[in-house]
């Protein structure tokens, strides 16, 4: 009997990547990009060695979280969010809207397009809903910036 899979989140990083961002004390620094290249090709080759005919990057350049990936590094933020507890005991943090007006950094599909380069089989990539990032916007409204406004910004 078959059964039908599909990979989804992220696939633990080499030791040597995250020893490297350690190092230089910022994930988006592009003297990474070779080492993330090769992380994003040893998964999508191992995910293909396992017959999956469906394959990920396994996140491996998102590197600071799925859920702010595309907002990290904005000046308009704050990391002060609120958390998300997971069963394995971690938590992540959503950032906070800190002022107006709400613009993305960075789009999942520049991920894709990487993966793509080195996948042989249809790639799933992971993209972060608008209903999750309007938990951005505070509970008390910005001066000049309605909420109205973020959720026409971030749609």
């Amino acid at each position: 009997m078959i059964i039908p899979t599909e990979p989804i989140g992220s696939i633990p990083r080499p030791p040597e990547l995250i020893e490297a961002v350690a190092a230089l004390g910022d994930s988006e620094e592009p003297a990474l990009d070779p080492m993330y290249r090769d992380a994003i090709r040893d998964t999508i080759e191992r995910f293909e060695a396992t017959g999956s005919p469906v394959i990920t990057d396994g996140e491996q350049r998102k590197y600071h979280n799925f859920w702010t990936y595309s907002v990290h590094g904005l000046p308009n933020t704050s990391p002060d969010g609120f958390k998300i507890p997971f069963a394995a005991g971690h938590t992540r943090r959503m950032h906070r809207l800190a002022a107006g007006p709400f613009r993305y950094k960075r789009y999942a599909d520049q991920y894709l397009d990487v993966a793509m380069g080195y996948a042989h089989v249809p790639v799933k990539q992971a993209v972060i809903s608008p209903s999750a990032l309007s938990l951005m916007y505070p509970d008390k409204e910005l001066p000049g910036y309605s909420r109205d406004e973020f959720i026409d910004d971030l749609l």
